[in-house]
Parts: structure tokens; C-alpha cells; sequence
């Protein structure tokens, strides 16, 4: 998932930037409303953090101009200001949820995946297809088995679990190349078109045995499909 970070404090956005970015999240930080404004209108972004205590133009203003710009992108509000008028200013200006400051990392992580499963019409942290099930509250991806026999955990790359979250979000329709390439990076770091191949040729690997397939729709991107595959043994092995 990819995130846009609106602080003009250095050292804050810093820290935030490197909780987010631990947590598997790319992170493109700007310093102004202005250039927030700019980057959306080229880049695509899942969720926005935007500081209400903005320089020229706070972080309110810059909610309300998104949402006239028709950026549907969740938007959290991280503020020092704690008054109940604030908070109500906010969510009646655009916001989807407000955060005061001192905040613990760990909060802001679930109050994000809270904010992803909403834009996804989904109620919970775990996204599955077919036998796969990743949890995004955890971070773990397993196949599962019989009902009696236990899961085999799947081990996936932080970007292997990048696309493999995107492919099941978009699951069954098709999930666009380009979109899932941003989704992998930020400005700061490249990533070609080819690499995606190679990621998507890992989870091939790491799927097929277990029934599902990944297929490539030309000039679009790849879909998830469920094929026939091996019966499973009490110890998750196929055979």
C-alpha cells in the first residue's frame, strides 16, 4: 500500500516515515499543503496522513481541497489538538479519522488497516482466496488445510506480500501493473516494471501447488484464478 505523509516537522515525519515503512508500507512524505496538492494530481495514493498544524494552508483546508479535487482516498488527521470541536471540524471537513498527538506507532498501524478495510469494503484484517489467507493485522500468510489437519504458513518477501496483498484485494477482478508498481515504491526508491515479473513469478511458484494461478492479462496486469490442485496431507504437504 502506498501512503502520502503531509508534515512539515522533520523530525516527526521522519520517525513516522520509518514506523510505516518497518511496517511494510511505501511512504512518500511532503512538507506543505501546496506540494501535497501538486503530487496527487499525478500519483495515486491509498491513504493519506496530513498534519492539521500545516504551514500557509493546515491541514483541514487541505482535506476540504482534496476531497473538491475528488481524491475518494481515506485521510487521517494527526493533530496536538484534542478539543472535541476540533475533531468534529474534522471529520465534517473530509477527514475519515484524527489522531492526537503523542501517539504509539502501533495504534496508527491498526487505525490504518481500519481505514484500508473500509475504502475495500472489507470487515476484516484477513483476505483470503481459495486455500490462501493472508492476515494483515499480523503479517502472516498461510494455506489452509483439511479441518483437521493445521495451515501451512507461507513465507512471502515484504514485497512478495505487497503484491500479494494487492492481487487479493483486487481479487477476482485483475489488478492493474502500473497501480501495483506504485504500490511497491515510493519516489525514493525504483523499482522497474520487470522486477514486478519477477516478484509475480515467486508467488506463481509459491501458488500453483496449492490451487491457484496467477495469470497475465495483456496490456492490464495479473489475476488471481482457482485451478485444480493436489489433495493435501495432514501436514499441509500435497502429494
Amino acid at each position: 500500500m502506498r501512503l502520502l505523509l503531509v508534515e512539515d516537522d522533520v523530525m516527526v515525519a521522519s520517525g513516522i516515515k520509518l514506523g510505516l515503512t518497518d511496517a511494510g508500507y511505501a511512504v512518500d512524505w511532503v512538507g506543505s499543503a501546496e506540494r501535497a496538492i501538486e503530487v496527487s494530481r499525478s500519483e495515486v495514493f491509498d491513504v493519506a496522513i496530513i498534519d492539521l498544524g500545516l504551514p500557509s494552508m493546515d491541514g483541514l483546508a487541505l482535506t476540504q481541497r482534496l476531497r473538491k479535487d475528488g481524491h475518494a482516498m481515506p485521510v487521517m488527521i494527526l493533530t496536538a489538538r484534542d478539543a472535541l470541536h476540533d475533531r468534529v471540524q474534522g471529520l465534517d471537513m473530509g477527514a475519515d479519522d484524527y489522531m492526537v498527538k503523542p501517539f504509539e506507532l502501533p495504534e496508527l498501524l491498526a487505525r490504518l488497516r481500519a481505514l484500508l478495510r473500509r475504502s475495500q469494503a472489507a470487515t476484516s484484517s484477513v483476505l483470503s482466496f481459495g486455500r490462501l489467507e493472508l492476515d494483515t493485522a499480523t503479517r502472516l500468510a498461510c494455506i489452509r488445510s483439511g479441518a483437521d489437519a493445521p495451515s501451512l504458513p507461507l513465507e512471502l518477501g515484504p514485497r512478495e506480500w505487497t503484491v500479494m496483498e494487492y492481487l487479493l484485494i483486487n481479487a477476482p477482478k485483475p489488478a492493474n501493473k502500473d497501480k501495483l508498481l506504485q504500490a511497491l515504491t515510493g519516489w525514493d526508491k525504483e523499482i522497474t516494471p520487470n522486477a514486478v515479473e519477477v516478484y509475480i513469478s515467486r508467488l506463481r511458484g509459491k501458488l500453483e501447488p496449492h490451487g491457484i494461478a496467477l495469470r497475465s492479462i495483456r496490456g492490464f496486469g495479473y489475476r488471481l484464478e482457482l485451478t485444480a490442485a493436489p489433495e493435501a496431507d495432514g501436514h499441509g504437504a500435497v502429494s
